[in-house]
């Protein structure tokens, strides 16, 4: 009787792990959208976990597919990442931690001159966020415009800050690798 239960018990947890993997989020990740005026393709989304949580769905849409971060990050071409929050657990206070982490381990010799960007970045996640909260992040050369929900929140200047956020997801040292992978169309 032990036994069963335990297997019972077991086979539930695993169906509440697997919840999470079924949310809506696919319905704001269409194949082709239009950002700030230019229209990009999906080049490919996955998922970012911390432990056994999804913390957020994330599109990087580009204007040809492409598997080449470095190309992607040195391009002089429109691309964007949409961010849609999946998790309540995100906060303002852990975006911004998050946020100042990706920045350190992505932009390098180059942070110290970025603060000021990264400050005006951190802004827009001081304003409370929600689970279904949509984020487009769109470089359009030489501004990466912020839309929070549809409506701009901010736009900072600079191919170095644009080169420096999306390295946070497609640099040498992704926040997930199997993020960055799928987000380069790997699945």
């Amino acid at each position: 009787m032990n036994t069963v239960l335990h297997r019972l018990f077991s086979a539930a947890f695993m169906l509440l792990l697997l919840l999470p993997l079924t949310s809506h989020a696919a319905d704001n990740f269409p194949a082709k959208q239009n950002f700030a005026g230019q229209a990009l393709t999906l080049n490919g989304k996955g998922v970012r976990s911390k432990l056994v949580f999804n913390l957020y769905t994330a599109g990087l849409y580009v204007t040809a597919p492409s598997k080449d971060a470095n190309a992607l990050l040195e391009a002089k071409q429109p691309l964007a990442l949409r961010m849609e929050i999946t998790s309540s657990m995100i906060t303002s206070e852990n975006m911004e931690e998050a946020v100042r982490e990706g920045f350190q381990k992505s932009a390098g010799a180059n942070l110290t001159a970025l603060q000021p960007k990264i400050e005006s970045l951190i802004q827009v996640f001081k304003q409370p966020i929600k689970e279904g909260d949509v984020y487009d992040f769109v470089y359009k050369p030489q501004n990466t415009i912020i839309i929070k929900n549809g409506k701009n929140a901010a736009t900072i200047a600079g191919a170095d800050f644009k080169q420096a956020f999306f390295g946070i997801w497609l640099g040498a040292k992704p926040v997930q690798a199997n993020l960055k992978s799928a987000l380069l169309g790997g699945g």
